[in-house]
């Protein structure tokens, strides 16, 4: 069983707040469900690529997509961004 602690950013929660309900609960519970329970949240994700975005993953949740960071040393998966597939790497 993992031991990854999710985290929520204040940008990623205003993301979440603009989303249909439906969508925010089945975003939740991805992250809350699945990633915090594996031992390696990588598995689930891809590593995104590029000066800018290159430390950051990416986890794919039907036409959404959650930008997070991952904190080995402390254990944390930090969801920095929220959005629909075709937007959220715009930011």
């Amino acid at each position: 069983m993992g031991t990854w602690k999710v985290e929520v950013d204040k940008e990623a929660k205003r993301d979440l707040e603009k989303l249909d309900p439906q969508v925010t609960r089945r975003i939740e519970r991805f992250l809350y469900q699945r990633i915090a329970r594996l031992d390696n949240p990588r598995s689930l994700g891809e590593a995104l690529r590029g000066s800018k975005l290159g430390e950051f993953w990416r986890c794919r949740v039907g036409d959404w997509r959650i930008i997070c960071q991952i904190q080995d040393a402390k254990l944390i998966v930090l969801a920095l961004r929220v959005g629909h597939r075709r937007q959220v790497y715009d930011h």
